[in-house]
């Protein structure tokens, strides 16, 4: 299998490592690169400059894309910027390429459809990155919440939060793109995340309201705060569903947690427990004893390779992958408008 990868930056040196470990000798990788950092960046994001990336992972590289897609690799993964995916993507499919997109799809509507149609109309396969999904306490959490064992749902809080300046130790995070409004960056895209299980736990909202901003002194272009509260329905019922995000939490957090009005359970991934509460009674506690985070990244090429050769549709595919990203953009409109938004049709909801 030929797999190009479009962007060698911190993920796209993990998913050379992970599909390096997967497929052996009968691999062959090339990139598609624009700033051709030399170093290796390791699984624990430190970066050893005394490798080069290209010779240690076996990677034939190329500053220009259309020579890179004429080589005819099988397989694309997107993982640049996200302002770039979509123009990128669109030009892999039209290759021929599979696609495995990074989150999030990208920092507009705009191209989604045609990129769905073309994956669609070749009969390609296209995935979007979303490797929480594959996380093996947010399985029993969701097992859990679809259940019913809860009772009647009351209440939903998520929370993420992750000093930026401490995610790539290596580099100025100034540069990131999470960090640049022009590269698709800011807290509510980079951290969709969250907005992805959200969804595949209770559906669309119906409409939002939210507020956040750049609140805090970091030296970046994008808001590094949001806090939504979100309509759903649930077994015809509305439900509130709570979301606060920030680039500024020490220690990380990243929790989730859903009341009824027979139990609790609540979803803490750092400690990689789930908590569930039945009448009021002692919590039953599952705990992961070992877990390495790069499982995750492992799982989701597994699913993805194997929908690939099988020919069958993803876990997330584009048009669910859509959903999360109309979800995070109707909560930078409501910030910028401070109004409640109509998430269905983008429109601003009147509240009298």
């Amino acid at each position: 299998m030929h797999v190009l990868i479009a962007g060698l930056g911190a993920i796209g040196q993990r998913h050379a490592r992970n599909l390096r470990s997967l497929l052996g000798p009968g691999l062959r990788l090339s990139a598609y690169r624009v700033r051709r950092l030399r170093g290796v960046v390791t699984p624990g994001l430190e970066l050893d400059r005394s490798q080069d990336v290209e010779a240690t992972l076996g990677i034939e590289s190329y500053d220009d894309l259309g020579a890179a897609l004429r080589a005819k690799p099988d397989v694309a993964i997107i993982a640049n910027p996200s302002s770039a995916h979509v123009e990128t993507a669109l030009a892999c499919v039209r290759a021929g390429c599979h696609l495995l997109v990074e989150k999030p799809l990208s920092d507009s509507l705009e191209g989604i459809d045609e990129l769905a149609g073309e994956v669609e109309r070749r009969g390609l396969v296209a995935m979007v990155a979303y490797q929480l999904r594959f996380h093996p306490s947010f399985e029993r959490f969701q097992q859990i919440v679809s259940s019913g064992e809860l009772g009647n749902l009351l209440s939903v809080r998520a929370t993420v939060g992750e000093y930026l300046p401490n995610w790539h130790r290596y580099e100025d995070y100034r540069a990131m793109y999470a960090a640049r409004a022009e590269l698709g960056g800011g807290v509510v895209l980079t951290q969709i995340h969250e907005y992805d299980y959200l969804y595949a736990l209770f559906g669309m909202p119906q409409k939002l309201y939210a507020l956040g901003g750049h609140w805090s002194d970091l030296d970046i272009n994008v808001e590094d705060t949001a806090s939504a509260l979100m309509h759903c329905t649930v077994s015809g019922r509305p439900l509130p569903v709570h979301i606060a995000q920030d680039y500024l939490q020490r220690p990380t957090s990243r929790a989730c947690e859903v009341v009824g009005d027979r139990g609790k359970a609540t979803l803490d991934f750092a400690a990689g427990t789930v908590s569930l509460w039945r009448d009021g009674g002692e919590p039953v506690i599952d705990r992961l004893e070992t877990f390495d985070r790069n499982e995750l990244y492992l799982s989701e090429m597994r699913h993805f390779l194997g929908c690939v050769g099988a020919n069958r549709g993803p876990l997330v595919d584009l048009r669910e992958g859509k959903k999360s990203l109309e979800i995070a953009l109707a909560v930078k409109r409501s910030i910028e408008s401070g109004t409640v938004v109509d998430v269905a049709v983008g429109d601003r909801v009147h509240v009298a």
